[in-house]
């Protein structure tokens, strides 16, 4: 069986005291399935290599024999999977000469964009839905130096806009429909596989705007293609259902939902992600709020794991799915978190309400609140 070469940098003698990287980043690591060549200058953040963690507790969940475990994408330098696009897409763009980049977004990709236009020394642009973007997204733009535009319209409007813009202006577009940031997004496939030793059985993801389950399925047909991996994986995909386009077969014009980060209703990868399910012989389904939000809670409580509330569709979906299908004994089950749950503070907090309303600095009074 022959194996890709997998090239590996140069690793200089580090100062007295420092340890050099273990970790090269994305590009490096998986140059061989990448578009890069001796010219590209990598811009890279060490993205990747996010742990792939047991879920011991929420497993049982799923019946006898099934292993279920969770891959923490909020991990990455941004708190989220964009950051594998973005070191593509901005290393790309940077070899092609670019100054400037743009990309609409609910949050996510905006901040990834921002961070890499600050390591690169370039300008950035975002343009978000007004209101519908979690506080901790929005910080973290402003905070890299992006030039942010809030609009009074949806995730869907601002990507129209940002199109045109691009193809009228020196400015280069870094949403997904830019398939370098498939490509660096597929490395997530390529770790999972890493981790497990073997791809999983069933592979659960969320879907937005659908660049992800695309760019998963990528992945696994090039790992296996290479003799990385023997088999593929059952694809599931779960959009929130007030932004299901896909399940309903037909745009949304006001998507709604609690999950800000797959509020989208007119997905720009919906045919990659229709191919990823019937290749793959897998579902896209819709999930509720309160599924998304009562994955959420337990993910907390019962594995000690922190996602937005986005992240958590794809577990919403899997534990929904267990209920109506039962999955075989002995099968291996992944669910992609996608994001960090301090991206959302807001509505962390208000899952638990009451929690900050203040009491006596009084010993006796705490410890009887307490039931102590």
């Amino acid at each position: 069986m022959t194996h890709p070469t997998i090239e590996h940098p140069t690793v200089q003698t580090p100062p007295r005291g420092l340890q050099p990287a273990r970790w090269p980043g994305l590009i490096e690591r998986y140059r061989a399935f990448l578009p890069v060549d001796a010219n590209t200058p990598v811009i890279s953040l060490n993205e990747g290599n996010t742990p792939l963690v047991a879920a011991s507790r929420l497993q049982r969940r799923l019946g006898a024999d099934v292993s279920l475990y969770l891959k923490l994408e909020g991990a990455n330098p941004t708190g989220s999977f964009k950051d594998r696009g973005m070191t593509m897409a901005v290393s790309k763009a940077i070899e092609a000469g670019s100054q400037a980049l743009i990309c609409a977004s609910t949050g996510n990709t905006s901040a990834s964009m921002a961070a890499y236009a600050a390591r690169a020394g370039v300008r950035s642009f975002m343009l978000v839905p007004h209101g519908y973007v979690a506080l901790g997204k929005l910080a973290q733009g402003l905070h890299y130096g992006a030039t942010v535009i809030s609009i009074e319209g949806n995730f869907d409007q601002a990507l129209q806009i940002v199109r045109e813009l691009a193809q009228t202006h020196p400015v280069t577009l870094v949403n997904s429909v830019n398939p370098h940031r498939i490509a660096g997004q597929q490395t997530g496939a390529f770790e999972v596989v890493d981790q497990l030793g073997e791809a999983p059985d069933y592979l659960a993801i969320p879907v937005g705007n659908a660049g992800n389950i695309t760019a998963y399925w990528r992945g696994f047909e090039a790992y296996h293609a290479a003799g990385l991996a023997r088999r593929k994986p059952v694809m599931l995909g779960f959009q929130a259902a007030g932004a299901a386009p896909i399940v309903l077969g037909a745009p949304v014009a006001k998507p709604e939902t609690i999950a800000t980060a797959i509020r989208i209703g007119n997905p720009a990868s919906w045919c990659c992600a229709e191919y990823a399910r019937q290749a793959s012989r897998g579902a896209i389904a819709a999930v509720t709020d309160a599924e998304i939000l009562a994955a959420y809670d337990a993910l907390a409580r019962e594995e000690g794991i922190f996602c937005e509330p986005a992240s958590a569709a794809s577990l919403a979906g899997v534990l929904a799915r267990a209920q109506r299908e039962p999955f075989p004994p002995g099968s291996t089950v992944v669910c992609v978190l996608t994001g960090n749950g301090l991206k959302d503070p807001d509505t962390a907090i208000g899952q638990v309400p009451g929690t900050l309303t203040p009491v006596a600095a009084d010993v006796a009074a705490i410890g009887r609140l307490l039931g102590l």
